[in-house]
C-alpha cells in the first residue's frame, strides 16, 4: 500500500493485528523489504508497519527534503494518517538516528523506541573524503555487494537477501545517496535525545564496523534516560538480514509488557 504523509507518497507494507504496532525505519540503502524476515517472524502477534523512506525503495523521490526532521516527519505523518494509538519505533542505521529525534517529540502513542545498530545522536565521527566516496558506494552491483561484505556485515547473506540489498541500493534516488553522508549524519541532535521518556533498548551487534558497541556505549547511552544495550554475539551492522529470528524475539519480548500499560 502507499499513503501520503508530508505530501509525499509512502510505500508501506502492513502486516497482522495486534498491539502495540511495531513501526519500522530501515537503513541508509535498504528499503521496508530490509525488515521482511522480522516482520514476518512478529507479525502473528503484532501489527508490523514497514515503510520505504523517501528516496528509497518504492516511495517518492524528492529532489531536496532530506533532513532528519524531514524524514522524522514522514514517519510521524504515517502514524498519524494511520491512526496508531500505542505504538513502538524501531529504526535501523539512519532509521535509528531519525526514530531517535520522532521519540524526542514524545509524540501521542508511542510506547517505547528499538534501535537497532543506530547511528549516534553525535555527528558521525567520519572523515569528509570517507562520506564523500560513501555517496557513490551503491553506485554499481560490484559497489554495493563489495560494501556488504568489507562494511555492513560479520556473517554472509543469503543468495536472496543479497539480492535484496543489490536492489534496494541501486534504486535509491541520487539525493538520498547523498544526502545522508554528506548532511543527515552530521546532524547534532544530541540534546533532543534526552528529552526521550519511553522505555529504549538498544541492539548492537558485536562486529559492528559502522556504529560498534563501544561507541554506542560513548555516544548513545549515557543521553537517552531509561535505555539499555543488547549486544549480538558475532553480528555485524545488518542485523535485520543477519540475524533476523534473533531481532525478532528481542523486539517481542521488549514489546509485549508495553502492551499492558497505559
Amino acid at each position: 500500500m502507499s499513503t501520503a504523509s508530508n505530501t509525499i507518497k509512502l510505500h508501506v507494507e502492513d502486516l497482522g493485528t495486534g498491539a502495540p504496532a511495531l513501526v519500522f525505519l530501515h537503513y541508509w540503502g535498504g528499503s521496508s523489504r530490509t525488515w521482511r524476515h522480522v516482520t514476518q517472524a512478529l507479525a502473528p502477534a503484532f501489527r508490523t508497519i514497514a515503510l520505504d523512506q523517501r528516496g528509497w525503495g518504492q516511495s517518492d523521490k524528492p529532489l531536496a527534503g532530506y533532513t532528519l526532521a524531514d524524514l522524522a516527519d514522514d514517519a510521524q505523518g504515517l502514524i498519524e494518517s494511520l491512526a496508531l494509538d500505542r505504538y513502538v519505533l524501531v529504526g535501523h542505521s539512519m532509521g535509528g538516528k531519525v526514530a531517535q529525534l520522532l521519540a524526542s517529540r514524545r509524540p501521542a502513542g508511542l510506547a517505547g523506541l528499538v534501535l537497532v545498530a543506530p547511528s549516534p545522536p553525535s555527528p558521525l565521527n567520519m572523515p569528509l573524503d570517507v562520506r564523500q566516496d560513501m555517496v557513490g558506494a551503491y553506485d554499481s552491483r560490484t559497489s554495493i555487494v563489495t560494501t556488504v561484505e568489507q562494511v555492513l556485515t560479520s556473517t554472509p547473506l543469503n543468495p536472496d537477501d543479497l539480492e535484496t540489498v543489490v536492489s534496494d541500493s541501486l534504486q535509491g534516488s541520487t539525493a538520498a545517496k547523498a544526502a545522508w553522508p554528506l548532511a543527515a549524519s552530521q546532524e547534532d541532535i544530541t540534546a533532543q535525545v534526552a528529552l526521550i521518556r519511553v522505555p529504549t533498548l538498544v541492539i548492537s551487534g558485536e562486529k559492528d564496523r559502522v556504529d560498534p558497541p563501544a561507541v554506542l556505549q560513548q555516544e548513545l547511552m549515557p543521553r537517552i534516560p531509561q535505555a539499555t544495550l543488547y549486544t549480538l554475539p558475532g553480528i555485524g551492522h545488518l542485523s535485520p538480514l543477519e540475524a533476523p529470528a534473533d531481532l525478532a524475539a528481542l523486539i517481542q519480548k521488549f514489546a509485549v509488557p508495553l502492551s499492558q500499560q497505559h
